[in-house]
């Protein structure tokens, strides 16, 4: 594939002439066959933003008025509550980060959160800045009390970069604790240098 940094003056003034009203996808189709290119998406798309042209597809004419004009947010609300695809707070899903599998609740309008985190917070209040709530046992399913573990994003940094998180309850709790002593201990050695004078 050709990279197509610099375009000729004809090549600009095609896009000039063409652009109007007509997909970005369609437009590079016709660009690539009369200049005999393989450009991407990516790349005509960048190549039509640092020139500042726009094909106007989408956007709205002079004078629309938006099909929700006048209406409150309550009555959106209403209005969305009654459409087949609605899904109602209180419904979970599944979601992937960092190649896991999280349930997600919808706890309000456009809004979810972490179903381990709610139940957490269920029984001892808001999680505190700074921390978070992780799966003991490292199975993102058990929802057990007992298997929801506290730890601040520092532990849980020197447990993830230690290996101190298994999938056991107890040695989890084993390896907080070791996380605690490390942070401590760098702690000390960080206080003896300054007073020592040194970096």
């Amino acid at each position: 594939m050709r990279m197509h940094r610099w375009y000729t003056k004809e090549e600009i003034e095609f896009v000039k002439k063409n652009i109007k009203g007509r997909p970005y996808l369609k437009l590079l189709a016709m660009f690539n066959k009369k200049f005999k290119l393989q450009l991407s998406l990516k790349q005509f798309e960048t190549l039509t933003y640092k020139h500042g042209l726009r094909n106007g597809v989408g956007k709205f004419k002079p004078g629309h008025k938006p099909f929700n004009k006048g209406i409150g947010t309550k009555q959106w609300k209403k209005i969305c509550r009654t459409r087949k695809d609605y899904i109602p707070v209180g419904s979970e899903r599944t979601t992937n980060n960092c190649y896991k599998e999280y349930v997600d609740v919808k706890v309000g309008e456009a809004k979810w959160k972490r179903k381990h985190v709610l139940i957490w917070e269920e029984a001892h209040g808001k999680v505190p800045k700074g921390h978070v709530v992780i799966f003991a046992d490292g199975n993102q399913k058990n929802f057990k009390l007992e298997n929801l573990l506290l730890v601040s994003r520092k532990e849980l940094g020197v447990m993830n970069a230690s290996g101190l998180i298994f999938n056991n309850v107890e040695l989890t709790k084993t390896g907080k604790a070791i996380a605690d002593l490390k942070i401590a201990i760098e702690k000390k050695r960080k206080k003896w240098k300054k007073k020592r004078g040194r970096k």
